[in-house]
């Protein structure tokens, strides 16, 4: 097996996948998981036994299990592409300003839509697509008044990045605040416990809604591996090669906001997964995009289902929110990167 090969991620991952299938209040074990996924395949009959069992594994346990999955997957990818996006290591989606954009619009759906005394008009036809539609307005403008104003002068300066990533998180966290503020107690509990990220609240229509994003967005980067590669030498030596620079920070934008938006609004904010898994995959994998997008979406995967099965782990059997782990692991090595850069490196910009 050659150095690189995804094989050993890939069984990672399905072993992952289910101990976190069979890990919970109620437990099961893999043979019974088995079990259950085949009576609702169709391949083996249901019986009145263990109907309460296989109801809680169909409409709770596996979406939970595919949820987080597939939202590591979505913020891993994503992370990925504004890495390459601003050509540096230490952008994610939470310092772009993609992870706050989008909680903002969604908190908008939260206290003023369906449900509330000051509905917004388009909230009810819209239905369970009112959120992942705010949160992707949401997120694509903060995206792209930090990637604007990083690259104000033609390149993109590292020190502007962080400096309008600070400052565009800081106005969509006092928007989320002010909402909180305003709204009624239950929706301002459920806005606070959101905002530490959770897989409680996990559905089929929310595994649906992001895994249509996870292979919209994923699907595109593929696609466009060989652009994205030439990005990552500058905007002048990508249009050299024949690529259009701004088509592809454009795509870039568009498929990052669309992938954290919708794992957003179902599963609120949780930070950093976007930040490590790429630099793992680029340590691993090397830095071709067709090799890191794939990559970043197993691995990413791989991290969120670890860390949902330590979320209900540590303080039983209360849960710990994903945000809370995610972000103890992440800041640390933040800070490193970080210190590892330069000063010079801060200062000069990225053609």
């Amino acid at each position: 097996m050659r150095r690189g090969s995804l094989v050993p991620a890939w069984a990672l991952l399905a072993a992952a996948l289910v101990a976190s299938a069979c890990i919970g209040a109620f437990a099961f074990t893999p043979a019974e998981v088995a079990h259950h996924l085949a009576v609702a395949l169709g391949l083996a009959p249901a019986t009145d036994a263990d109907a309460l069992a296989h109801n809680v594994f169909v409409s709770l346990r596996l979406p939970r299990v595919l949820m987080s999955a597939l939202s590591g997957a979505a913020l891993a990818m994503s992370g990925a592409l504004l890495q390459g996006l601003f050509r540096n290591p230490i952008v994610e989606p939470g310092l772009a300003g993609t992870s706050a954009g989008a909680a903002l619009g969604a908190a908008v759906v939260f206290v003023f839509g369906a449900g509330s005394h000051t509905a917004l008009s388009f909230a009810a036809p819209l239905g369970v697509l009112a959120v992942p539609l705010m949160a992707f307005i949401g997120a694509l403008a903060a995206t792209a008044l930090v990637y604007r104003l990083a690259s104000s002068y033609g390149a993109v300066s590292v020190l502007t990045l962080l400096l309008a990533g600070i400052a565009v998180n800081a106005l969509g966290a006092a928007g989320t605040g002010f909402l909180s503020y305003i709204a009624r107690d239950p929706q301002a509990r459920n806005i606070t416990f959101w905002t530490l990220g959770t897989y409680t609240t996990a559905s089929w229509t929310g595994v649906l809604l992001v895994a249509g994003a996870v292979l919209a967005g994923g699907g595109w980067a593929r696609l466009h591996a060989k652009g994205l590669n030439a990005l990552m030498l500058g905007e002048t030596e990508a249009a050299a090669l024949g690529e259009d620079p701004t088509r592809l920070a454009r795509g870039v934008l568009l498929a990052s906001a669309l992938m954290v938006a919708v794992a957003t609004a179902m599963t609120g904010v949780i930070a950093f997964v976007g930040l490590v898994v790429p630099h793992v995959v680029r340590w691993w994998r090397g830095a071709d995009h067709a090799r890191v997008i794939g990559a970043s979406a197993v691995v990413g995967a791989l991290m969120m289902v670890t860390m949902d099965i330590i979320a209900r782990l540590v303080i039983p059997p209360a849960e710990l929110p994903i945000g809370i782990i995610t972000a103890v692991i992440g800041a640390p090595l933040f800070l490193v990167l970080l210190r590892r850069m330069t000063p010079a490196a801060m200062d000069a910009p990225h053609a």
